[in-house]
């Protein structure tokens, strides 16, 4: 786990000592929800945990701690080094990333400008998603996706938590720093959400190896052209595709000669299939490795890897 600091620090002082106090094991915590006057909520090893008056947590609370308004504020001046003007950009998607690479989504009253959003104000709630690396977990699927002189065009299929955004990033790490027997890469992130580098001031909080480039807070669809115009990558990796801007991009992106390397949400082939957009990869066979994700063994569990016709590689 990065520094711990990197997280506790992120609180006002009351929370703060109390989180200290929980003696959470920091690799087993996932997100942290604060609302104003309601009970903060840990999710913990894959279960939520209400805070506890008493300095404890349980799953059930009689007498849970309630966040009162000037923890919030206190916490928010903390996260963005007392400016949350130098946030701005982020902050109208919705999140901020902070040092660390722990991801923190903001909700409260949205100002509209011109039918744009220009910020958010009066911050009522925040979710801090805790920034995990586990490195060496694409090492199974890595063999399947090679292939003489590169990799094959690879689909990433998970329902949400479940660990898409997990194994992209170590597939970007092992690809760009390469082995003894294969070359490193040039890749090219093009991260939307600073959810697969967890950039902090244009800096990757993240390993994703020696020859990656990252747009970070980059919308994909011109993230994928700025890239090849101006970083040449010979791989490009981007997080849960959807809108057609982005499935036009992709396919550009193929005909200049880039790899792609993508997620998208579902459960299946079938289940993307049926989806407007991106069934034109999988009916044209652009993709031509699909991995199947799911959590029943456990989050990043691998059931199967197709071939661009269906066709099952390998069953893990």
């Amino acid at each position: 786990m990065k520094n711990e600091n990197d997280l506790i620090r992120l609180f006002s002082i009351n929370i703060r000592n109390r989180l200290k106090m929980l003696r959470l094991d920091i690799d087993r915590l996932q997100e942290i929800r604060m609302r104003i006057n309601g009970p903060m909520i840990l999710k913990y090893a894959g279960r939520e945990y209400i805070v506890e008056e008493n300095g404890g947590i349980g799953q059930v609370s009689q007498r849970p701690y309630i966040v009162v308004q000037n923890e919030m504020r206190e916490t928010m001046e903390y996260i963005s080094n007392y400016s949350l003007y130098a946030f701005e950009d982020e902050i109208r998607q919705g999140f901020i990333t902070v040092q660390g690479g722990h991801r923190v989504g903001i909700s409260g009253k949205v100002v509209v400008e011109d039918g744009h959003i220009k910020t958010i104000k009066y911050i009522s709630s925040i979710n801090i998603r805790i920034s995990h690396e586990v490195k060496g977990c694409a090492t199974k699927v890595l063999n399947s996706i090679y292939n003489a002189n590169s990799i094959y065009h690879t689909l990433i299929i998970s329902p949400p938590g479940c660990g898409k955004t997990t194994l992209l990033r170590d597939l970007v790490r092992q690809l760009s720093n390469g082995t003894q027997k294969r070359r490193g890469l040039t890749v090219g992130v093009v991260d939307e959400r600073s959810e697969i580098a967890s950039c902090y001031m244009g800096i990757p909080q993240n390993d994703v190896g020696v020859r990656t480039d990252v747009l970070d807070c980059c919308p994909k669809d011109k993230g994928m052209m700025m890239l090849i115009r101006s970083m040449a990558p010979e791989v490009i990796a981007i997080d849960e595709i959807g809108g057609m801007e982005e499935i036009n991009s992709i396919k550009y992106a193929i005909n200049c000669g880039c790899r792609m390397i993508a997620t998208v949400h579902g459960s299946s082939l079938e289940d993307v299939n049926r989806r407007y957009g991106v069934n034109s990869l999988i009916r044209d066979e652009i993709f031509e490795r699909c991995i199947i994700l799911d959590k029943i063994r456990g989050v990043g569990n691998v059931t199967a890897i197709y071939d661009m016709s269906g066709k099952e590689v390998i069953r893990l």
